[in-house]
């Protein structure tokens, strides 16, 4: 089974959890929104930590390098099959000043011609319900062990 790593990035406003989500980049994404957004995630190099995968991978789709008490969450499996291991952190960043790393794709397809793309387009902060109704619905999860956890230590 293939296996992702990400970090669902929280915090605090109003004494209410925001998720920090991103909309993938690139033509496939472009007019979807809702069950869209993700974590920032993505597949280890050799050799590589699982949780050293899920810092970096957001570092490289974000720009920002999360730090902290990274929380454990259980996996989730994708549609295709995919394996998301997550780790909960409290964090804050701009969303406008995310900088993401880019892909290069054959676009249009069967063209010849190749494109880069940006891996993320744009990110933002979300209460749990919304975040819920954007998160692809395989994550929904993730959002909601975060948040069971947080009411039995209250």
């Amino acid at each position: 089974m293939k296996q992702s790593y990400g970090i669902l990035l929280y915090r605090w406003k109003a004494g209410e959890p925001q998720f920090f989500l991103v909309h993938p980049g690139g033509p496939f994404f472009v007019n979807k929104n809702e069950g869209s957004w993700t974590i920032p995630k993505g597949e280890p190099n050799a050799d590589e930590e699982p949780l050293d995968t899920a810092v970096r991978e957001f570092e490289e789709e974000t720009g920002y390098r999360p730090s902290g008490h990274f929380i454990p969450l259980q996996p989730v499996v994708q549609k295709g099959g995919k394996q998301i291991n997550c780790w909960a952190v409290e964090g804050d960043l701009a969303p406008e000043k995310i900088r993401s790393n880019t892909f290069e794709l054959e676009w249009p397809p069967k063209s010849g011609k190749k494109q880069d793309f940006s891996e993320i387009d744009y990110a933002g902060w979300y209460h749990f319900e919304k975040a819920k109704k954007l998160i692809n619905e395989r994550q929904q999860d993730l959002l909601v062990q975060f948040n069971n956890l947080v009411k039995k230590n209250i």
